[in-house]
């Protein structure tokens, strides 16, 4: 109690209301602030790429923020590779095209008077927080603050998600200075600050009193680890091995400790697990958070909780979301959950994640959500026609390009109409751009309809030929395979001379090809239009070469309206960047390697470099002047990969083969 309210209480008014009144008045002043929000979700693996190109901004549409808001929630924490969203170095200038994604989906949250969270998730569990990343930290919040600060008013901005490898003092230090970048430019929205060590409720206290009082305080809470994080592999050690870990605690119930794990942590904590496995020790640990909270008075909320469901228990995945949920909403803890789809998500595991299906009800329940009705999922004939790429990749799709080559969804060089067209060049032989259905589709009323597959397509430089083609599911009859249906598109069907030109192929006039499974089959009459897989364009006959395509307006439809809107030629001097000549800009040597590799820039421009693993995990990242050199001695061997971004944003990948 503060001695404010002290004096008040020693005042002995004979008039009752006024007494209380007082009295009343020191319980407001001692309660700790209130968070605007209550409960959400974290929607993962959206905005949570290697550049602002490799974001497949349909992957979530209004739709799903109107579908979150039906199960009860009145907030979403959206997770960004902030720092990968800007061109690097020095600057760190943010990619107008993200601003663009990202205000489309601010509008969303306004229209329906969502809470949102712009989480920088900017981190990678297995590298060190860098004591110098202040530096980034203030520049790129310092445009997102210019950018936000006369939008949204129920906008957030999360300094840096899970700090981790850096000391305390260091990081208090560095995120006192950020929120003072932030305020130089934005005094109205709300600033999310978050502790040392992984955001962790144990360094609350560590975190120093802010002046500032418009803030709210975040941690993530995964205890019991062992239990939460069962199976997963991004910890040290991977916990792969282990599953079947019960939540409470059973003595009858506990597996066997897997033998690659004894002599670690996993071991201490696994046999620990009698006392940190229950209902009554998690909530110990939560009052940590708690009593920070009502000592600082503060608003507290909890960004991250979940279980991991590959190798847990459904039912006691249920039991610890109750607990931990319960415990927060009586103790006044605003969440958001990890995650919405995904590992940790809401949806049953392998499902599709279609929200009238798949839901995970018992956890729902758990979370207290609202529980829509969920029906049984049947695959039924597409009636209609639907856009495989239209500025985006076509809703339901996951798009992709194979490592090799240049690919881009999001270019701008004269697309037909839009503001996007879908750029591809120097593709070797059997290089593909993918759209994997995320869920199987029958095609075979579209066949009987006379449905095509309808786009625009300019070419450039060294004439080639191509395959379009649909390839259906592989099942479990050993004689099944991926069967491919296919065509061939040619200089018979447009010519490369840098305009763009309109091509129909009904797909009737798909032909069977075969399949490869490790090896190949010839066709047998068993393609199967009612169970597709994924639509792919691929370098079937040879590489490009000098070759390049734009395609647009990517439909299969039963209508013969495409029109080619831009008759002007794309014209080679406008060709910048990344393009045609990226094979003689770089060297990579020796590859493969056993112990160092050595990148060379061989242009007169600085470009950008991502080395990433076979996974799409980042490695590093850096901007290349001249020359570097990699070690990689301590690799597993395999391929790894080389991004090198030209200021305009066009990728080119590279193989590098570790031995």
């Amino acid at each position: 109690m503060t001695a404010s309210c002290l004096g008040k209480l020693l005042v002995k008014s004979k008039n009752l209301p006024i007494y209380f009144f007082l009295f009343l008045g020191c319980l407001t002043e001692v309660k700790a602030q209130e968070v605007p929000f209550s409960k959400g979700v974290n929607l993962s693996n959206w905005f949570q790429a290697p550049t602002t190109r490799q974001i497949q901004f349909t992957r979530y549409t209004k739709k799903d923020f109107e579908q979150i808001q039906r199960l009860g929630c009145d907030v979403i924490r959206l997770p960004i590779n902030l720092h990968f969203m800007t061109d690097g170095e020095p600057d760190y200038t943010i990619d107008p095209l993200f601003f663009d994604f990202l205000d489309e989906v601010v509008s969303w949250a306004e229209e329906l008077g969502l809470h949102l969270i712009l989480d920088n998730h900017t981190f990678d569990p297995a590298e060190n927080t860098d004591p110098n990343v202040g530096i980034i930290l203030e520049k790129v919040w310092s445009q997102m603050a210019s950018h936000y600060k006369s939008s949204y008013q129920n906008l957030y901005y999360e300094v840096l998600n899970e700090p981790h490898g850096i000391s305390e003092s260091d990081w208090n230090n560095i995120q006192q200075e950020v929120v003072e970048a932030i305020r130089e430019i934005d005094s109205e929205h709300t600033i999310i600050i978050g502790a040392a060590n992984w955001n962790s409720y144990t360094t609350l206290a560590e975190m120093p009193e802010y002046e500032d009082d418009n803030l709210i305080y975040t941690f993530h809470f995964y205890d019991p680890f062992i239990f939460t994080h069962q199976g997963a592999s991004w910890t040290d050690p991977s916990m792969v091995p282990l599953a079947g870990v019960p939540f409470p605690y059973s003595a009858s119930g506990m597996p066997q400790l897997p033998e690659e794990l004894e002599g670690t942590w996993i071991e201490g904590a696994f046999n620990d697990y009698d006392n940190a496995g229950n209902i009554t020790h998690v909530k110990d640990l939560i009052d940590i958070a708690i009593n920070f909270k009502n000592q600082r008075n503060v608003a507290l909320f909890c960004g991250e909780f979940g279980v991991y469901m590959p190798n847990s228990d459904n039912q006691d995945r249920v039991a610890w979301y109750n607990s931990i949920r319960s415990y927060f909403e009586a103790n006044d803890i605003a969440w958001t959950s990890w995650d919405y789809h995904g590992g940790f998500g809401l949806f049953e595991e392998n499902s599709a994640g279609y929200f009238e299906h798949d839901l995970n009800v018992p956890l729902l329940q758990a979370l207290q959500f609202n529980v829509p009705e969920q029906t049984p999922y049947q695959l039924l004939p597409d009636s209609t026609g639907f856009s495989l790429y239209d500025d985006y990749i076509g809703t339901g799709i996951n798009g992709s390009a194979s490592a090799d080559g240049v690919s881009d969804f999001y270019d701008d060089a004269l697309p037909n109409n839009g503001n996007y067209c879908l750029y591809w060049s120097e593709a070797v032989q059997y290089n593909t751009i993918n759209f994997d259905f995320r869920a199987v589709k029958d095609l075979s009323e579209l066949v009987q309809e006379e449905y095509a597959v309808d786009f625009l397509i300019r070419g450039a430089g060294e004439a080639f030929s191509f395959d379009i083609r649909f390839i259906d599911t592989d099942t479990e009859d050993p004689e099944d395979h991926p069967w491919r249906m296919r065509y061939t598109i040619d200089e018979s069907a447009f010519e490369f001379d840098s305009s763009w030109h309109h091509v129909r192929v009904p797909l009737m006039d798909f032909t069977e090809q075969g399949s490869w499974e490790g090896e190949w089959f010839n066709p047998i009459g068993a393609f199967d239009w009612q169970a597709i897989d994924r639509f792919e364009i691929v370098t079937e006959h040879g590489a490009m070469g000098t070759g390049e395509i734009w395609i647009d307006n990517l439909l299969i439809t039963n209508q013969d309206t495409s029109q080619v809107l831009v008759k002007e030629k794309y014209p080679d001097e406008q060709i910048t960047g990344i393009r045609r000549e990226a094979r003689e800009y770089f060297s990579i040597y020796p590859n493969p390697s056993k112990s160092k590799v050595i990148i060379q820039n061989l242009s007169s421009n600085p470009v950008e470099y991502t080395f990433l693993d076979s996974r799409g995990r980042i490695l590093k990242k850096a901007m290349l002047h001249n020359r570097i050199e990699l070690d990689v001695s301590t690799l597993a061997g395999g391929i790894y990969l080389i991004q090198f971004t030209d200021p305009s944003g066009k990728i080119v990948t590279r193989r590098i083969s570790k031995l």
